[in-house]
């Protein structure tokens, strides 16, 4: 894709969420919904000026967020990603935005009437971000971070092929088992144990792996 189309595409996108929120500004009450239980119904309320920034801010905060990250990274290791680097930021700040569209959405409409979309969304992003896991190179702001990856290039590697894997898995799970169980307190439990496996299992695996190499033991 064309580096100009495909910026364009990204700011098309960034934007929405502020030429929806204009669309329905004048119909919004002074105090808007702001945060929802399993439910669907509200239980907080804040004033709609709060909107201009959260959610509507996410995909352009993440944008530039994402666009300095090589800059002040100290081992540079980030611009070896070169285009992937990029790919994973249009990505990433797609999701934001959409997000962004999807809570004001919901705001305007004044409960949720299936919570689950709003996890089946995150478990895409996370099966869809799990592809670049492998060309993350060794850095303090992308990945499984931890002191043994930082600390051995070779078990960062084994660690984001693992771990990019296990969210493949994870993140697949989540987005269809958003629409199969239908009691959300269930899949909330479901979502959490997901989540918590696709974040611990990489970082016992890293200490392992590094250990083994310590001690110079072998596959």
């Amino acid at each position: 894709m064309n580096k100009y189309l495909k910026q364009a595409i990204l700011w098309a996108f960034i934007v929405m969420p502020y030429i929806y929120l204009a669309s329905i500004w004048n119909h919004l009450p002074e105090q808007v919904p702001t945060h929802f239980g399993m439910d669907g119904e509200p239980n907080d309320w804040s004033s709609k000026i709060l909107l201009l920034f959260i959610p509507t801010g996410l995909g352009i905060g993440i944008y530039f967020f994402m666009y300095i990250i090589p800059a002040i990274d100290p081992k540079r290791k980030i611009e070896l990603m070169g285009d992937k680097y990029n790919s994973f930021r249009f990505t990433l700040t797609i999701f934001f935005a959409v997000l962004g569209t999807y809570l004001l959405y919901v705001t305007n409409a004044g409960s949720i009437k299936n919570p689950n979309i709003l996890f089946a969304l995150i478990g895409g992003v996370f099966a869809i971000l799990a592809n670049y896991f492998q060309t993350v190179r060794p850095n303090y702001f992308i990945g499984f971070r931890t002191p043994w990856t930082l600390e051995s290039e070779t078990v960062w590697k084994k660690t984001h092929r693992l771990g990019g894997r296990i969210w493949v898995v994870g993140g697949t799970l989540i987005a269809i088992l958003a629409f199969l169980i239908h009691s959300n307190h269930i899949f909330l439990i479901v979502f959490g144990t997901l989540v918590f496996l696709m974040a611990a299992i990489p970082v016992v695996y890293s200490y392992i792996e590094y250990q083994k190499e310590k001690n110079g033991i072998d596959k």
